[in-house]
């Protein structure tokens, strides 16, 4: 498992917010749900995004790719300066500005929405409701909008979500969910390695013979006792040289590192499976759940039981 694969192997989408757009002129929806990520691509017309925080805006045309990182709100409509006109809260919930609902107003069909059923504008729209702990450190190495113009990665998976997304057959929200993941994953492949990308380290260091092959150990098995004699064996490099390497590559040293991976694994455990504090402990290497409780209270700044009642908001 390589670092991208590891950051995006917990939390995947169950039960992801997925839908067809179709708009005409004028529209403006303004974006307030507070979701981690989101991902949008035109099939027909232009759509702007507005970012938060002073970003400028940025025009999507068909074939182009939008990655939206929450938890900030933003703008879509068709063109920069255009007032919002509705809003859609957590939940996916649909208003007006006064809050006056809108579902019913706006359905067009099986996950299809928007203001006139034969629209100019047509974007595909795909939200991960929730943050796990592990796309915490994936999040964090994004800027607030990322976009891939066509062209530059294939479109085989947005068409297919396309024709996916408005269907209706057993198992289809999986289905769906699968695609979402699938074309996060590529647009991600394609915004790291693009020229000139800043990268962040891990993924750099995925690259790197030794110290890429140390990250997978630690990856594969976060439950090992390892050491950074037993690292060093494994990638056959000194201790005190594969200590030095890895600490310039990924920003930390190789035990911080396994730390951190553990307890981001045991999190995302905790909030999306029903295993015992004790259970989850083993799993990522703690032979006690005392000493798990203590790194987890000390990093978290919870317990594992209050983090899974969700005392610790990211």
């Amino acid at each position: 498992m390589d670092a991208l694969a590891g950051l995006l192997d917990g939390p995947r989408a169950r039960g992801a917010f997925l839908l067809r757009m179709v708009m005409e002129p004028p529209w403006s929806v303004r974006i307030e749900d507070r979701a981690p990520l989101c991902l949008m691509s035109v099939t027909a017309g232009e759509a702007w995004v507005v970012p938060g925080g002073g970003a400028g805006p940025v025009c999507l045309r068909p074939g182009d790719l939008a990655v939206a990182r929450g938890p900030e709100p933003y703008t879509v409509a068709d063109r920069s300066g255009r007032e919002p006109q509705a809003r859609i809260g957590p939940g996916a919930v649909c208003t007006t500005l006064r809050g006056e609902p809108l579902a019913e107003s706006m359905d067009l069909g099986v996950r299809t929405w928007g203001n006139a059923p034969d629209g100019s504008t047509a974007v595909l729209v795909g939200t991960y409701p929730m943050e796990g702990e592990i796309s915490g450190r994936l999040l964090d190495a994004l800027p607030p909008l990322v976009v891939l113009p066509a062209g530059t990665r294939s479109s085989a998976l947005t068409d297919l979500l396309g024709h996916e997304i408005a269907r209706d057959e057993p198992g289809q929200s999986v289905v769906l969910d699968r695609l979402l993941d699938l074309l996060l994953i590529d647009a991600l492949r394609t915004w790291f390695s693009r020229p000139g990308a800043e990268a962040p380290a891990w993924y750099r260091a995925m690259g790197d013979p030794v110290v890429g092959k140390a990250l997978r150990l630690l990856q594969n098995d976060p439950a090992h006792p390892w050491t950074v004699a037993a690292l060093a064996a494994g990638t056959g490099v000194s201790r005190a040289g594969l200590a030095r390497r890895f600490t310039e590559l990924v920003g930390e040293p190789p035990m911080a590192y396994l730390t951190g991976w553990r307890l981001a694994v045991a999190a995302d455990l905790l909030r999306e499976t029903d295993a015992t504090v004790e259970a989850v402990a083993r799993k990522v290497g703690y032979s006690q759940a005392f000493a798990f409780s203590t790194a987890f209270k000390r990093v978290r700044g919870v317990s594992p039981q209050e983090y899974r009642r969700g005392g610790a908001q990211e």
